[in-house]
């Protein structure tokens, strides 16, 4: 299974374009900071991750104020050159 859930900070916001398709699609950036458990020691979590959206979750995204914190919900992929990875949100908290 390939799910990610993640309360982030939207720290970054591309300009709306479309795929080849006609589809609207948002590239963004996500900052994360949490504690979290780890062999049962409290262990400090702070990362940041490129994430997209495609289709009609872009008007509420592109609705975001830079800063803001919320929920996020889709699945892990490949950047488009093969190199890291990109977080394709398909739901919005």
């Amino acid at each position: 299974m390939n799910r990610l859930v993640l309360t982030a900070q939207l720290v970054e916001k591309n300009a709306l374009r479309y795929t080849p398709a006609g589809l609207p699609a948002l590239d963004f950036g996500l900052r994360h900071e949490s504690q979290v458990t780890q062999n049962g020691a409290p262990r400090q979590v702070s990362m940041d991750i490129k994430a997209r959206a495609v289709g009609d979750i872009t008007d509420a995204l592109n609705g975001l104020e830079l800063g803001s914190t919320h929920g996020f919900a889709g699945f892990l992929g490949s950047q488009r050159n093969g190199k890291g990875v990109v977080f394709h949100v398909t739901e919005l908290d």
